[in-house]
């Protein structure tokens, strides 16, 4: 039996057909979807479809990545997040709780989305922001810079948030 430590000590394991990253036995990857030789897929994680996970990225927890979604660089998806669609979440991003990144969207450099939040369409979080709670970024909306959209906020449209600004509450821009 092979195995490999995940971080929590070792357990067992194998090498993807697609690509020869890392995946837990306990996880699960399509041998349509692509793991590249440093990423990781582990605990009860998914990734299904021409979904692709590569460079040093993890997913992890009950994630699922799926559709032609891509996670990659330093990038973490877990605990029930899902990444569908065209997605991408890149740099050191991190897409977690029950958060759903969608479609078109994107997430990266430091940025977090989790919660149950939702980042979709041609929606772009980047640099130190932070999208949470029931929050909602979608259409052409960016949310950048230290910007934070919680609670039931809606960032839509062509909105830009940027700097220190905070939007939440019912508020819908």
């Amino acid at each position: 039996m092979t195995t490999f430590d995940f971080g929590s000590g070792s357990v067992p394991a194998h090498r993807h057909c697609n690509g020869g990253g890392w995946v837990a036995d306990t996880a699960f990857v399509a041998d349509t979807a692509f793991v590249a030789c440093n990423a990781r897929v582990f605990d009860n994680a998914r990734v299904l479809g021409h979904a692709t996970v590569q460079g040093n990225a993890q997913v992890f927890g009950n994630a699922m990545v799926f559709g032609n979604a891509v996670v990659y660089d330093n990038a973490r998806v877990f605990n029930n997040a899902l990444v569908y669609g065209n997605a991408q979440v890149f740099g050191n991003a991190m897409v977690y709780g029950s958060a759903r990144a969608s479609r078109d969207a994107m997430v990266f450099e430091n940025a977090m989305v989790f919660d149950t939040a939702w980042v979709f369409d041609d929606a772009r979080v980047f640099g130190n922001a932070m999208v949470y709670g029931n929050a909602q970024v979608f259409g052409n909306a960016m949310v950048f810079e230290n910007a934070m959209v919680f609670d039931t906020a809606w960032v839509s449209s062509n909105t830009h948030v940027s700097g220190d600004t905070i939007v939440s509450g019912d508020v819908r821009m």
